[in-house]
């Protein structure tokens, strides 16, 4: 007989939250802090959403993506986790760039980077200070209309080296691209540039398990394996989820999926009035990803010289088109040493990863599929050799992932590794004005970057979910 996964479940919740990424696991750890009574429902065997990871035989743990944050991932997760979590935090200090234009190190925040653009890319320091102050100026109520290529063109016109310099980084952490809003990429930028980048010391497993934890000491009632395969509204308001064939009622449901897998698959685009479909069927989706993870054999250790991240490329110049081909320029490396992801015996980890457009995998027959896959997986060896000599000899596990496997594990649509763009933060905020009680919280575009902004528009939506179920019952 299956297994129940809701064997124990309440009828009723203040909250349903659907979907375990970090937005859902702040969001839900929040109203339980608040006294909320709280259903968390992941369809996935394992909490995390995108900040998840793997095992392998031989004691091989890898994170199923890259991991760098800005500093404010320490405050977030001292305010609204635990201090073990943000203590936990550790700085990545060997940011590497390596293509045609420069090759280069850097501790990545506003002081090394105003260095470099000064004495190696000879750009007036007048001109350095006036670009970071116009960064870290923005907020979402600016010029929404001019583009980051316009941003660079106005402070560092016919410069692509340094556009390259500016751009590369924040594309591997949000998937912007020079064509999008200037205010997506100078957020973000500017987070990073207050202290540099910094990840979680010993993986998204341990991470997860002290999260979890903490979620049930407050009291969240946790669930994996438990599939929403409708939100429902009634009346102007939502009523209840049903969730692996059963219905569960609730004062307010908070969808952590994919926006339009909320609006348009759970919930039903009839709900909704039609100038907020229209806008919602606007909304682009970020791009995907392709990733090799590579082990290397027990006992045998990289020299840190080599960096903790590095931005590789072949390309002459840095465009988005080229970025997204499946003829791979570009590769980002994040490497694991034992000190940032201590396990077992020393080992250490390479995880290279590209972005990519989910139509180039969707529809390959399984066959070619497969074989594209173990093409990927023999050039970003070919690759990593000039960084690590004799990878091959020393490698005891290699596998990759495409859009595919990022939407099956997922289930984000097309695979989108960050969400939607710009305009889905408009319409992710605008939900709980169309139905009563329903509310959403993901990546978005604009809310800082990756896991920082899911766990801070997390808490936004949790106060307000907080804020709406109070002003429910007095009413």
């Amino acid at each position: 007989m299956p297994r129940d996964f809701l064997k124990g479940a309440r009828d009723r919740y203040d909250v349903v939250v659907i979907g375990a990424g970090l937005a859902g696991l702040t969001a839900a750890n929040t109203l339980g802090r608040a006294g909320r009574s709280v259903l968390l429902l992941e369809q996935h065997y394992k909490l995390g959403g995108m900040a998840t990871w793997f095992k392998r035989p031989g004691g091989h743990i890898f994170d199923i993506s890259l991991h760098g944050f800005p500093y404010g991932m320490v405050k977030s997760c001292r305010r609204y986790w635990t201090a073990e979590i943000a203590d936990s935090i550790v700085q990545l200090k060997g940011i590497r760039f390596d293509n045609p234009m420069f090759s280069l190190t850097t501790t990545f925040n506003r002081e090394d980077f105003s260095k470099l653009l000064i004495e190696r890319f000879q750009i007036q320091p007048q001109v350095v200070n006036e670009f970071f102050d116009a960064a870290r100026g923005m907020n979402f109520y600016d010029d929404q209309q001019a583009t980051t290529r316009e941003l660079f063109d106005r402070f560092f016109p016919g410069r692509e080296d340094v556009i390259r310099l500016l751009m590369e980084p924040i594309t591997y952490a949000n998937g912007s691209t020079l064509e999008d809003p200037a205010i997506s990429y100078g957020i973000v930028f500017s987070n990073f540039m207050s202290k540099g980048v910094f990840t979680f010391q010993g993986g998204t497993d341990r991470l997860i398990q002290l999260m979890e934890a903490e979620l049930r000491r407050n009291g969240v009632d946790v669930r994996i394996n438990a599939n929403v395969e409708r939100i429902d509204c009634t009346g102007g308001r939502v009523r209840s989820v049903t969730v692996n064939g059963r219905t569960i009622e609730a004062g307010a449901v908070l969808s952590n999926a994919n926006l339009k897998h909320t609006i348009f698959s759970l919930v039903g685009e009839q709900h909704f009035d039609r100038s907020f479909v229209d806008d919602a069927r606007a909304v682009r989706l970020n791009n995907s990803s392709t990733q090799v993870y590579m082990a290397l054999k027990a006992d045998d250790l990289l020299d840190e010289s080599t960096g903790d991240l590095l931005f590789s490329s072949t390309a002459p110049v840095f465009r988005t088109e080229l970025l997204l081909s499946r003829n791979i320029t570009s590769r980002t490396y994040s490497f694991y040493y034992p000190r940032t992801r201590p396990q077992g015996r020393p080992r250490c980890l390479i995880v290279s990863s590209t972005n990519a457009r989910y139509e180039d995998w969707a529809h390959l027959p399984e066959e070619e599929y497969q074989a594209s896959k173990r093409d990927l997986c023999e050039t970003t060896l070919d690759a990593l050799d000039k960084y690590v000599p004799n990878v091959r000899q020393r490698v005891d596990h290699v596998e990759a992932s495409t859009p595919r496997t990022f939407q099956h594990y997922t289930q984000h649509l097309a695979g989108a590794s960050f969400g939607t763009k710009f305009e889905g933060l408009a319409v992710s905020r605008a939900i709980p004005q169309q139905i009563q009680g329903l509310y959403h919280a993901g990546s978005v575009g604009i809310i800082m970057s990756g896991w920082l902004g899911a766990m801070n528009y997390g808490v936004i939506v949790a106060n307000e979910v907080d804020n709406g179920l109070m002003k429910l019952s007095t009413d």
